[in-house]
C-alpha cells in the first residue's frame, strides 16, 4: 500500500518540494493549504510524477478545518501515516511596528496551525499506534534574529510544545514519533508575498538553499522519526553552535547586521502580502517552489547529506563545531573593527 501524507503549507515553497518528493515514491497525499490555485497546480505535479493527490482547501489556523481535512482524507485515502506541518506566514517588520491583529495571524497560524495538525494527526494515529508526525522548523527557533519576532517566537513554541508532546509519547510507549526538521534560510516565493514594511525588498540571510533540499531533509525526518530533530544544511548548524558557544557576541553581531542582512537593493514589494488571504493574484497564478533568489540558492547540502548516514553523525557534530568556530572567529573580527 502507498503512503498517506498529508502536507499542510503545499501550496507552494517547501511543501510543494516535499509534495514531489512523495510524488515520486507513489505516494497518496493530501494537499492542504487556502490558496485553490496553487493547490491545483501542485496536484496536477504529483499526479504527473506518480502519487495520488487530494486537494484540501482550509486553513491550519482554524481547528475545525483542519480536522475536517484529516477526516476527508483519511474516508478518500486512507489511514495517514506521515503528517508534515510547514504552513505558515509572517511579517518582516520591527517589533513595534506589528499590529496586534497581525501578530495574532502569525501566531495562529504558524504556531497555533502546527498545534491542529498535531492534534488532528495525533487523533487518528494514537488509536492505532502507529504514525510520524514531522514539524517543519527552522535554525531560528533557536536563534532569533530582528525584524521576524512573531515567526522567530512561533518557530521557538514550536519546539517546546513538540518537545512536550514527544515526551507524552515515550511516557506511554507509543509508536507514533514527532520529530523536527530544523532547516536554515531557502530561496521560497514568501520573500515576495510576505507582508513588510522593510525600505527594500526582502531575502533569506545567507546562505540560501534551494527547497529541494529543506524537502530531502523532510523526507529523511520523516523515515527515521525516533531523532528528537534533525538539522539540515551547513547554516542551521553553524547558527545552533554559535549561539550555544557564544550567544552574547552573536547578539551583537546581529543587531548590527541582522537589517542589511534580510534586505537586498530591489524594491519592496507592493500589496497586503498573504497573511490574512492566500497570494492567489492574478487570478491562474501559480508560486511554485522556488523564490526569486535561484542565482544564489544552493541545490545540495553536504552537511545534510553526511547526516542522513548514521555513521557520520560524530563527523557531522565535527562540522557544526568547525563552522562555529570559523564564524565566531569573524564575528570577533567584525566585532573589533567596528567603529565605536
Amino acid at each position: 500500500m502507498p503512503e498517506v501524507v498529508v502536507i499542510t503549507g503545499a501550496s507552494a515553497g517547501i511543501g510543494r518540494a516535499t509534495a514531489r518528493l512523495y510524488a515520486r515514491r507513489g505516494a497518496s497525499i493530501a494537499l492542504i493549504a487556502r490558496g485553490r490555485d496553487g493547490l491545483e497546480a501542485a496536484a496536477k505535479e504529483v499526479a504527473d510524477l506518480g502519487g495520488r493527490a487530494l486537494v484540501q482547501q482550509a486553513d491550519t489556523a482554524e481547528a475545525r478545518q483542519i480536522e475536517a481535512a484529516a477526516e476527508a482524507t483519511e474516508r478518500a485515502l486512507g489511514p495517514i501515516d506521515v503528517w508534515i506541518n510547514c504552513a505558515f506566514t509572517s511579517v518582516f517588520a520591527p517589533f513595534a511596528e506589528i499590529g496586534p491583529n497581525e501578530y495574532e495571524r502569525v501566531t495562529k497560524v504558524a504556531y497555533l496551525g502546527f498545534v491542529n495538525g498535531t492534534r488532528a494527526a495525533l487523533a487518528r494515529m494514537l488509536p492505532r499506534d502507529r504514525g510520524t508526525i514531522v514539524q517543519v522548523g527552522s535554525a531560528l527557533g533557536e536563534r532569533a534574529i530582528p525584524l521576524q519576532s512573531a515567526y522567530c517566537g512561533a518557530k521557538h513554541a514550536i519546539n517546546g510544545f513538540s518537545s512536550s508532546v514527544r515526551l507524552e509519547l515515550l511516557h506511554r510507549g507509543s509508536h507514533v514519533h514527532i520529530t523536527i526538521a530544523q532547516l536554515p534560510a531557502v530561496n521560497t516565493p514568501q520573500f515576495s508575498w510576505v507582508r513588510s514594511r522593510l525600505p527594500r525588498h526582502p531575502q533569506p540571510v545567507p546562505p540560501i538553499y534551494q527547497p529541494e533540499v529543506a524537502a530531502r531533509g523532510i523526507l529523511h525526518a520523516a523515515d527515521h522519526p525516533k531523532r528528537k530533530q534533525r538539522y539540515i544544511g551547513a547554516g542551521t548548524t553553524a547558527t545552533i553552535w554559535a549561539n550555544r558557544l557564544a550567544p552574547a557576541l552573536l547578539d551583537r553581531y546581529l543587531a548590527r547586521t541582522g537589517f542589511d542582512s534580510q534586505q537586498t537593493d530591489g524594491v519592496a514589494p507592493t500589496g497586503s502580502g498573504n497573511l490574512f488571504a492566500p497570494a492567489d493574484e492574478p487570478p491562474g497564478s501559480d508560486h511554485g517552489a522556488h523564490g526569486v533568489f535561484d542565482d544564489r540558492a544552493h541545490p545540495h547540502s553536504g552537511q545534510a547529506a553526511l547526516a542522513r548516514h548514521p555513521v557520520a553523525t560524530a563527523l557531522t557534530t565535527a562540522t557544526g563545531l568547525a563552522a562555529a568556530a570559523v564564524g565566531i572567529r569573524r564575528h570577533l573580527t567584525g566585532a573589533r573593527e567596528a567603529p565605536r
